[in-house]
């Protein structure tokens, strides 16, 4: 009699899960991830370094580019216009007091999308936001963006620097092949 409640328990577990899809996508996701993870970990330094700047002068030639967070089971999209490569690591920012970055701060998964003023070219860039509470490093940021100096300050403790890791970009066109590098 255990042994086929046991059963029963199971069955209900997997038709369960097959039917809400959780657990595969969970797998699915965590498949991805590490592969991500892995496709990053197999590159050399200065290749890792050349396919950031190769991503940064992609977002900069494009002016805004726009990201994609989550809450819960909604998906938000905004434009960002400011990335930098400091200390080898591909920076953007934001403000804590945004929703943008509270949900940043709870899934740092996100995905970038840049259009190049052709309109023929653009760029996905996938991968985990960390925040970086560095003071040296929000400095810089505001040094190099000049602009961003009358709405933050590196010590405000609104200011959010967040760098990307286990990044594959994307670039695409409707006239080449698509390119993918990773970081």
């Amino acid at each position: 009699m255990r042994k086929a409640l046991f059963t029963v328990a199971v069955l209900f577990t997997m038709m369960t899960a097959c039917t809400q899809n959780k657990p595969s996508q969970a797998v699915e996701n965590e498949t991805e991830a590490a592969t991500q993870t892995e496709a990053a970990d197999s590159i050399d330094p200065q290749t890792k370094l050349e396919n950031m700047q190769e991503v940064q002068a992609y977002l900069k030639e494009c002016g805004a580019f726009f990201i994609a967070t989550a809450d819960g089971d909604q998906p938000h999209v905004r434009p960002f216009g400011v990335s930098e490569i400091i200390n080898d690591r591909l920076y953007i920012m934001t403000g804590k007091a945004k929703d943008v970055y509270k949900q940043m701060a709870a899934n740092g998964k996100f995905e970038i999308c840049a259009l190049k003023p052709s309109g023929s070219e653009w760029l996905r860039l996938t991968g985990t936001l960390v925040t970086d509470e560095t003071l040296a490093v929000k400095e810089e940021f505001l040094n190099r963006n000049e602009s961003l100096k009358s709405m933050y300050k590196a010590d405000d403790d609104n200011m959010a620097v967040l760098y990307i890791t286990n990044a594959t970009a994307r670039f695409c066109s409707f006239a080449a092949s698509e390119k993918t590098v990773h970081f």
